[in-house]
């Protein structure tokens, strides 16, 4: 746990985040998160028994909205809230500094990374100019090309990688929850979702370096046309 919320100062957390508005626990484990820029990422482990100890001290209470626990700041839980605003706001101010650290750690990180690219670069056209000197016009048009490309290919990579975590960070958390607190129709809704997943990497994974023509492409249609009536009818029984 992040040493800002050493010594009770979680729960005087969660107490200002039930004060501005009822929430579930899903909603307190992301808005903990969006606060701390994500390093701050507390485990439903760590929230749902603080909140039922809360509900146990009269400070909060819970109904339920949809299948959720929706928890409420209290009448009791309000006054203990007065009672330690002075501390909420050094702990306000704390949160705040650390995000900004942070935000800090992150722009450093960022230029080093540009100024280490920014190096590469560099040499790489300095080790082309070397070699114009004994190749041809043409062979220094070639290189030059294939070093564009490569340098595409790189970033096209690493913008699909990035795309790829920010999607698989956010899967993960949504089928925690899910599994967590959903019922069994719930939990094979997800199956069927990953499942989809699975099969959509798979399928452009096979499909990049094909060479379609427009019969192809109008059987594929076909094919995926063929298996959602399919699925919808026979599976999933949907008008």
């Amino acid at each position: 746990m992040s040493p800002v919320f050493g010594h009770g100062r979680l729960r005087l957390y969660l107490l200002k985040l039930l004060e501005e508005s009822p929430r579930h626990g899903y909603e307190v484990i992301r808005l903990l998160q969006d606060r701390f820029l994500g390093v701050y990422s507390p485990s439903p482990g760590t929230i749902y028994p603080r909140l039922a100890r809360l509900e146990s001290e009269g400070l909060v209470s819970h109904e339920v909205i949809k299948g959720k626990k929706v928890y409420s700041l209290t009448d009791k839980g309000r006054e203990e809230l007065e009672r330690r605003m002075d501390e909420l706001a050094d702990l306000e101010e704390e949160i705040s500094a650390s995000a900004q650290e942070f935000a800090r750690e992150v722009q450093q990180d960022v230029r080093q990374t540009v100024r280490s690219l920014r190096e590469e670069l560099t040499q790489a056209a300095k080790t082309m100019r070397d070699q114009s000197r004994t190749a041809s016009k043409e062979a220094w048009r070639e290189t030059t090309d294939r070093q564009k490309e490569e340098w595409e290919r790189q970033k096209d990579h690493w913008r699909e990688q990035s795309q790829a975590w920010r999607d698989e960070w956010r899967h993960t958390w949504e089928e925690a929850w899910k599994t967590a607190t959903g019922s069994r129709h719930d939990v094979n809704r997800l199956k069927v979702e990953r499942m989809l997943r699975t099969f959509v990497d798979d399928v452009r994974a096979a499909a990049k370096d094909s060479r379609l023509d427009d019969d192809d492409l109008t059987a594929v249609q076909a094919l995926l046309e063929e298996t959602h009536t399919r699925l919808r009818d026979e599976i999933f029984r949907q008008d």
